[in-house]
């Protein structure tokens, strides 16, 4: 494969390494990917795997201004 195609792909990392960077347990990860309430991951095979650009637009779409504000009240992205 060549460099310029490898620089392009994503990063996947597995549920532990995922945990650890949002600085969850890798349980509460898995209940929120069953609940739907989490990261975009993918399924390769039997292996679960997040993209790490999926994780840091997991974080993007978290953000809140005030305690008053649910997730409904904030804009999607394409809103912004």
């Amino acid at each position: 494969m060549s460099e310029k195609t490898e620089k392009t792909w994503p990063r996947f990392v597995r549920t532990p390494e995922a945990a650890r960077l949002l600085d969850l347990s890798p349980r509460t990860l898995e209940k929120h990917r069953c609940d739907g309430t989490g990261p975009v991951y993918h399924k390769l095979g039997g292996r679960v795997v997040y993209a790490v650009s999926d994780l840091q637009a997991w974080i993007d779409a978290c953000a809140r201004q005030s305690t008053a504000e649910s997730a409904s009240d904030h804009p999607s992205d394409t809103e912004r």
